[in-house]
């Protein structure tokens, strides 16, 4: 899809200056990924930025034996704090970053990115957005691991989960939310049990459902 400035307007509405939209429609390159998509891997160097449309991204982090632990979920309008880090500092990626879903985005070049810095304020004031925002994940991902039990810990993913994609049964393995959650499949086998038979969640196979409302 082409882009052009009336486009990015109905997407972006007064988020941005309409200088910095025209610039975003020349440079810019809009993707459209399946779920599973891999935009990003440890140790690549990042050259470009991304910003969604649509859609989500879960951003994860490996230890040296593979295991896996979820850092955030990117949405709508989410930009990576940490694509923006490794691209303004030259760095190598130190994050994977999937497709949760079908997703759309557009990647602006690592060097635009850094000249809008002091071209745009609007830019300025997004990409600080974007730590912040990212800075809170991290709080609460902390939080989880250290003042919640494994239980709430994975009710609370399930929650997050429903409220990114806007829907309540999900298909997705023991194994992979044991991997969001750096335990074993075991464990998360056995605790889905106990919520099902508290009728928090139903399960089936490869899906959870979740019974409980999610607040918007």
């Amino acid at each position: 899809m082409k882009l052009d400035s009336q486009l990015l307007k109905a997407q972006f509405g007064n988020l941005f200056e309409s200088n910095l939209l025209d610039e975003l429609a020349q440079v810019g390159h809009y993707m459209e990924v399946e779920e599973g998509f891999v935009l990003m891997r440890p140790g690549g160097y990042i050259r470009s930025i991304p910003i969604l449309l649509s859609g989500s991204v879960k951003i994860s982090r490996s230890d040296a034996d593979g295991r896996e632990a979820l850092l955030y979920y990117l949405g709508g309008l989410d930009s990576c704090a940490m694509s923006l880090t490794c691209c303004l500092g030259r760095r190598q990626s130190e994050i994977t970053a999937v497709a949760d879903e079908k997703t759309r985005l557009i990647t602006i070049p690592v060097e635009k990115a850094e000249d809008w810095m002091n071209k745009y304020p609007s830019w300025k004031q997004f990409v600080f957005a974007t730590y912040q925002k990212r800075f809170d994940d991290l709080l609460g991902a902390i939080d989880q691991i250290a003042f919640h039990k494994l239980d709430e810990r994975l009710i609370n993913l399930l929650k997050r989960k429903s409220k990114q994609c806007g829907c309540s049964v999900f298909n997705i393995t023991h194994e992979e939310l044991a991997n969001e959650l750096a335990t074993s499949r075991e464990v998360i086998s056995r605790l889905l049990k106990q919520l099902e038979r508290l009728d928090r969640v139903k399960l089936s196979r490869n899906k959870i459902e979740l019974l409980e409302a999610v607040p918007h």
